[in-house]
C-alpha cells in the first residue's frame, strides 16, 4: 500500500485526527491541501494550518496550506482551484472539519445550532460536491468522512439532538454519494469506538480525565490509511469502526493506542456494539 504522489484535500487538519491522517499519508510521500480557518494561534487549542504543513514536510510529504471557511461557497471553490493548480489534480477528499456542542433542545441557540449544520453537513456536502470533477480523472479517487454509523437508535439523539442531526448528515451524504458514484469514486465513513486525544476532548467535552483515557489519533490514522489505499471499486459506502477495521487487517495490539486498558476508555457516540463487537 502506498499514497506517493496523491493529492488529499482534507476540510480541517491543522490538527488532532485530521493532522494525524495527513501525516500518515506524508510518510508515503503524499501531498496534502489543508484547508482551515485557523490561520491565527489559539490560546487553547495548538496547531495553525501553518504549523501542519511544516509536520506534513517533515513526515515527508508536500503541503499546501488553505485559509478556508467551508461554509463560504467561494472558498470552498477557490480553495480547490487552488489546490488543482498547485498540485496537478485531487486524488482523496477527507471531510474532517467538524462543530459540536452537546447540549438539549433549551440550551441549544439557533446560532450554534446553524454553525454545526453550517460546518458539518453542508460543509461536507460542498467540499465533496467541488472536489468532484477532479476526483473522478483521478485513477483511484476516495471520499471519506469522519462521520458515525447511521444508527437510529434514540440514545444517541436524546440531549443533544441538534449535534447528532448534523453529524449524521454527514454520513448520510457518504451514503447517497457511494450510491451515486459507485464504480467511480470511493466513498465511506470512519469513526472512532473511543473518544480521541484532541483538544477538543481536552478542552470542551471531558476534561483532562477523559482526554487522558482516550486512544491516541494515530489510531483513526492507521484506519483512514487501510480505506484510502483500497480499491474504489471493492470498498464503498462503508461505515467503519477504528479498531474493528484495524482488526480484520491484522492489527492484534491495540495498546498502542492508549495508556489505559480497553475497559476503562471512554466510549464515543454512535457505536452500535451489535453490529460492531469490540476486537478480541
Amino acid at each position: 500500500m502506498s499514497l506517493k504522489d496523491k493529492v488529499i484535500f482534507i476540510s480541517g487538519g491543522s490538527r488532532g485526527i485530521g493532522l494525524a491522517m495527513v501525516k500518515k499519508a506524508a510518510e508515503d510521500g503524499a501531498k496534502v491541501v489543508i484547508a482551515a480557518k485557523t490561520a491565527d494561534p489559539h490560546p487553547k487549542l495548538p496547531g495553525t494550518i501553518y504549523t501542519a504543513a511544516e509536520e506534513i514536510v517533515e513526515a515527508g510529504g508536500e503541503a499546501l496550506p488553505v485559509i478556508c471557511d467551508i461554509r463560504s461557497e467561494d472558498n470552498v471553490r477557490d480553495a480547490v482551484n487552488q489546490a488543482v493548480d498547485h498540485f496537478g489534480g485531487i486524488d482523496i477528499c477527507i471531510n474532517n472539519a467538524s462543530a459540536i456542542q452537546l447540549t438539549n433542545v433549551t440550551d441549544t441557540e439557533m446560532k450554534r445550532y446553524d454553525l454545526m449544520h453550517q460546518i458539518n453537513g453542508r460543509g461536507t456536502y460542498m467540499v465533496s460536491k467541488f472536489c468532484l470533477p477532479h476526483l473522478k480523472k483521478s485513477d483511484n479517487p476516495h471520499i471519506l468522512s469522519i462521520s458515525p454509523p447511521l444508527d437510529m437508535n434514540e440514545k444517541w439523539f436524546q440531549g443533544s439532538v441538534a449535534y447528532t442531526i448534523a453529524k449524521y448528515n454527514m454520513s448520510m451524504f457518504m451514503l447517497g454519494m457511494a450510491a451515486e458514484f459507485r464504480g467511480k469514486i470511493g466513498v465511506n465513513a470512519l469513526w472512532p469506538r473511543t473518544a480521541i486525544k484532541t483538544a477538543a476532548v481536552k478542552n470542551v467535552l471531558g476534561g483532562q480525565e477523559m482526554f487522558e483515557k482516550s486512544r491516541s489519533p494515530e489510531i483513526m490514522a492507521d484506519a483512514a490509511y487501510v480505506i484510502l489505499n483500497k480499491e474504489k471499486d471493492l470498498y464503498t459506502g462503508n461505515f467503519a469502526i477504528d479498531d474493528s477495521l484495524l482488526a480484520e487487517h491484522g492489527v492484534t495490539d491495540f495498546k498502542k493506542y492508549a495508556d489505559y486498558p480497553f475497559s476503562e476508555l471512554m466510549p464515543d457516540f454512535f457505536v452500535p456494539e451489535d453490529a460492531y463487537p469490540v476486537p478480541k
